[in-house]
């Protein structure tokens, strides 16, 4: 390990109710919720640390706090504290101040005692619900580079879409000139003017200009408390802020990352993963993804004299198929009766679809039993009664659903 990185603390920020995604998040944190059938959203984040090479992590937790620290204890238990390696949950202390964390830099501001303790010399600050490939170590030679008080990772989208993220105007060097939250016309690159650069919501302070900040933050009655409504803002004005365009350094490729905020950007991410060139690679030998290990038997599927077809799906362990399965994704323990059709479906661990049961464009929780000859996902008024209806008209069903056959 290079001396920066000894010297590097990282802190994931994981204690975000996740309103925009309910009703998945009824009762887990956004970051411990299913994602790519076996994974859960924050193991993106957590492997993209351990492939960089980082094994001292903490993980700030508030809302549904239980579901993630079960979820880091099964499947992250595998660091070795006597070569000083951990990751360690961190709910809200309240040891500085009697309250819980009222925004992203609020977070850091009730934690300044972990840099106390540790006297960095950088601070990684991460997202843990957002999806993306991210070499951080790559991230922190660029901030060396540039002898930035802070960086913050960026990625191109086409301007029209800029409207709904947050916005880093930069020079021509990559300096950041203004940060703007959703604005309407967003500025365009210098090199690029049909593109923006998106804030990916990952930043490298140098630790001291980090805690003045904070610091000075808390004592403002009126900022929200968030780095990229209040500290990046005022930064800009006073330090060197740099973006670091997360594109191929060869080619100029944009590199994929998704914010999964939303349903509907929840249901699209997923189908990203589908496909003979997925626009997200999981078979990655280069850059594996870690979850829970599954102690489940093999999948398996059962024609019993009737016809299975398996079409562009993920299909996790344990799962047993008797009926078709198209493009969709299936978490571990997934059933699907004889002649049932799942199309265009996210499963989530345990589901059971019953016999001659119908499932298209649906996300459904762990442990659903769809009644035989039941139908979800094919009128939408009828759906709309039930269960809850995305804007793209996908279904959503809770695992406390109650259905009939």
């Amino acid at each position: 390990m290079t001396d920066s990185m000894k010297n590097l603390t990282t802190i994931i920020m994981a204690g975000g109710k996740g309103e925009r995604l309910f009703p998945l998040t009824r009762d887990k944190a956004k970051p411990a919720i299913t994602f790519g059938s076996l994974y859960r959203i924050i193991d993106f984040t957590l492997s993209n640390c351990l492939n960089s090479g980082i094994r001292r992590i903490y993980v700030l937790t508030q809302y549904g706090s239980f579901s993630l620290d079960q979820h880091l204890r099964r499947a992250w238990d595998i660091m070795h504290p006597d070569l000083d390696e951990f990751i360690y949950s961190m709910p809200p202390q309240q040891i500085m101040v009697s309250r819980w964390y009222r925004g992203t830099a609020d977070s850091i501001f009730q934690n300044l005692n972990l840099l106390e303790a540790e006297r960095p010399r950088h601070v990684l600050i991460l997202s843990g619900d957002h999806v993306y490939k991210l070499n951080y170590r790559e991230m922190l030679a660029f901030h060396l580079r540039q002898g930035a008080d802070l960086t913050v990772a960026a990625v191109m989208v086409p301007r029209a879409e800029g409207s709904s993220f947050g916005i880093l105007k930069v020079n021509g060097a990559g300096e950041v000139e203004n940060f703007l939250e959703k604005p309407q016309d967003p500025p365009g690159l210098p090199d690029n003017p049909d593109f923006s650069l998106v804030s990916m919501g990952v930043y490298i302070f140098n630790a001291g200009v980090l805690v003045e900040e904070v610091i000075k933050d808390a004592k403002n009655k009126t900022s929200k408390h968030d780095f990229g409504g209040d500290i990046i803002p005022q930064m800009v004005e006073r330090k060197k802020v740099y973006a670091y365009n997360f594109q191929d350094p060869a080619s100029g490729a944009i590199r994929y990352w998704r914010d999964i905020g939303l349903l509907d950007a929840y249901f699209k991410a997923h189908q990203d993963l589908l496909g003979a060139a997925p626009t997200f690679e999981l078979f990655d030998p280069d850059w594996p993804m870690r979850s829970r290990p599954q102690l489940l038997p093999p999948s398996k599927f059962i024609t019993g004299g009737m016809p299975v077809t398996v079409e562009d799906s993920l299909i996790a362990s344990g799962c047993i198929i008797e009926g078709t399965v198209t493009r969709s994704i299936l978490s571990p323990g997934v059933r699907v009766g004889p002649d049932a059709s799942v199309e265009d479906a996210i499963l989530w661990d345990g589901v059971v679809i019953g016999p001659r049961a119908k499932v298209r464009r649906a996300i459904i929780e762990d442990g659903v039993r769809v009644p035989p000859g039941f139908s979800i996902g094919y009128d939408p008024q009828w759906d709309a009664s039930r269960f809850h209806l995305t804007e793209d008209g996908i279904v959503v069903v809770p695992n406390n659903a109650v259905m009939e056959g």
